[in-house]
């Protein structure tokens, strides 16, 4: 057995010196007290005082054992404790396993006896430390990424994520792509009572419609060809935390029903069964799609899009926010030279301008790419204008008319067709430059009516 630190606590003092000589015997250190209010009292004094397991008595002339342990309880919450009790008090003892006792032992006890329950309730605390220290280290991985701003527009963004956040309200998030939303996802969770809970997260236009609803809603063996075991889909694996949706908007009608019902409901049935599970989640949605626009053309329920609604979060593209091109460059320059091993520290004044002018209709996720790219192409420690993929003769006016009153959707489309022309309508390259994939601008292309010259390999 390891060597650890037991408090032993009980108004016999020749079982205090018995179990003092055993434990020690064992390799353990031992504090003894003949009076539970001793021992409270030294716990209430010193906040670092405790032990790896606490040996008790609960019957104790000046103080109830069961009083002992509820006042032990609120003290050291993680401290694990074994009852000692005689045979006829065994309901008691029982009783005090309710109020969090680990285990009870019955007197007379032999010493191979009393040191084989404590070290079941050591290898149990070793194993609760453990998941603990796990479930920390899971926390800090998937902690939310650095939000980087200064500008006043996605101060106030931020503002309402973080005033919302201590809410239950389901919350869509509604942007362009490449402007972070789920970033926005990440600290609206973790910034929530469900904090210490599993954040998980899908991207409803990656998956096909088949593979999306086993995901979410897991499934049985044998419910469709290839379910050779039983799956935990992520409603049943986040309960009690977040479940954040990526492009919901691309989600079809039949599975929107069924996310409608667990909303409602709070519960689901898995893909080859007919028993219903309750989840006790959060959403978190978020779109590059108008879903009111999709509403009213009969792709998206309105009864699902007021469930998702409560909370709107509008993250502004980044043209709108050029005050932050600079630090989020300066973010990612630092990023992208640490993980390459590069001593690249600065951005030249030319190539700063060239970023800050430019429109960026691939928001923050394109930003991103052209530093990595620059820093991969850097032959100093500097990133020049030469090695950006944009350049002076190339930056496009903020507006095309001028007046500052085009639609989203008219700069957006003609950025688009732009950039097409410019990659010689190379579609992977296109969707690199704009930062989003290639599945996402095939559909914009679709939605835009974009024609693309027939010949080219990459267009089709």
């Amino acid at each position: 057995m390891a060597a650890g630190k037991i408090i032993v606590c009980d108004d016999e003092k020749e079982i205090l010196r018995y179990l003092k000589k055993i434990l020690q015997s064992s390799g353990f250190s031992v504090d003894t007290y003949a009076e539970g209010q001793t021992l409270l009292d030294r716990m209430e004094a010193d906040s670092a005082y405790t032990a790896d397991l606490l040996v008790q008595d609960i019957h104790m002339a000046s103080m109830n054992g069961i009083e002992i342990l509820k006042h032990v309880r609120g003290l050291r919450p993680e401290l694990p404790v074994v009852i000692m009790t005689a045979f006829g008090s065994i309901d008691s003892a029982v009783e005090t396993i309710k109020l969090g006792a680990y285990d009870y032992i019955t007197k007379p006890f032999p010493k191979e006896k009393l040191l084989g329950v404590l070290e079941r309730a050591l290898e149990r605390e070793t194993l609760l430390k453990e998941n603990r220290r796990l479930k920390d280290e899971l926390i800090r991985n998937t902690a939310p990424g650095e939000i980087i701003f200064v500008s006043k527009k996605y101060q106030a963004v931020y503002d309402m994520t973080l005033q919302v956040a201590g809410s239950e309200a389901n919350i869509l998030i509604q942007g362009e792509s490449g402007t972070g939303k789920e970033l926005i996802a990440r600290a609206v969770h973790f910034n929530s009572p469900r904090r210490d809970q599993r954040y998980l997260t899908i991207n409803c236009a990656a998956l096909s419609d088949t593979l999306l609803e086993s995901q979410l809603f897991g499934h049985l063996r044998g419910a469709f060809t290839g379910a050779t075991a039983n799956q935990k889909g992520l409603l049943e694996a986040a309960d009690g935390g977040t479940l954040f949706l990526d492009e919901i908007g691309d989600m079809t009608l039949p599975l929107q029903a069924k996310l409608l019902r667990v909303i409602q409901e709070r519960e689901f049935i898995p893909v080859g069964s007919t028993a219903a599970m309750r989840t006790d989640i959060r959403i978190v949605a978020a779109t590059n799609k108008d879903l009111a626009r999709e509403v009213r053309a009969g792709r998206f329920r309105e009864d699902l899009y007021y469930r998702l609604n409560v909370i709107t979060i509008h993250p502004p593209p980044l043209r709108e926010r050029k005050e932050d091109v600079e630090p989020l460059a300066r973010h990612f320059l630092e990023k992208f030279a640490r993980k390459m091993k590069k001593q690249v520290d600065t951005i030249t004044g030319d190539a700063m301008q060239v970023l800050t002018e430019y429109h960026w209709p691939g928001n923050i996720r394109e930003l991103e790419n052209i530093i990595e790219r620059a820093i991969i192409l850097a032959r100093d420690n500097r990133i020049t204008s030469e090695l950006l993929p944009i350049s002076r003769s190339d930056i496009m006016p903020t507006t095309l008319n001028g007046d500052g009153k085009d639609s989203l959707e008219s700069v957006e489309r003609n950025h688009i067709i732009w950039i097409l022309k410019k990659t010689g309508y190379h579609k992977s390259r296109t969707a690199e430059i704009l930062g989003v994939t290639r599945k996402t601008l095939d559909r914009k292309i679709v939605d835009y009516s974009l024609c693309i010259p027939k010949g080219n390999l990459e267009a089709g």
